[in-house]
């Protein structure tokens, strides 16, 4: 289990601020729940509007690419929106992450309750017939 941290946060909106802050989307929409502090984050390091709901021009952010379910749902219905997480746990295809871990390595975010980490990792993983 990784227990995230809020410098390694602030070090993933550095680096990925940097890698699109020249790119051109509409504004940024936050996949609640995971993806909300980091798209807020971005919105201010990049001076682009947060938005309430994802449009086709707009770049959607989440906080983890697990096994694509919920970002593969929005690339479905925005296959024009640019993607991007904190973590990624697959190789990149048509989003960018700011760091690749391990499939099976669970991962905590700062805002999560870290007692309640191994409970979350048991429920999904039952859920998503993960061993």
């Amino acid at each position: 289990m990784q227990q995230l941290t809020w410098d390694q946060f602030d070090a993933c909106v550095a680096t990925l601020a940097q890698r699109w802050r020249d790119r051109s989307f509409t504004g940024l929409y936050g996949v609640p729940r995971g993806g909300l502090c980091l798209a807020v984050a971005l919105s201010h390091a990049l001076d682009r509007p947060l938005l309430d709901s994802p449009d086709p021009g707009c770049l959607i952010v989440d906080d983890v690419y697990e096994s694509g379910r919920t970002l593969n749902a929005f690339h479905a219905q925005f296959p024009d929106a640019c993607f991007v997480v904190w973590m990624s746990k697959q190789p990149l295809d048509w989003w960018d992450a700011a760091v690749i871990v391990t499939r099976d390595e669970w991962l905590v975010f700062p805002w999560e309750n870290r007692e309640r980490a191994h409970l979350d990792e048991q429920a999904y993983r039952l859920s998503h017939h993960v061993d």
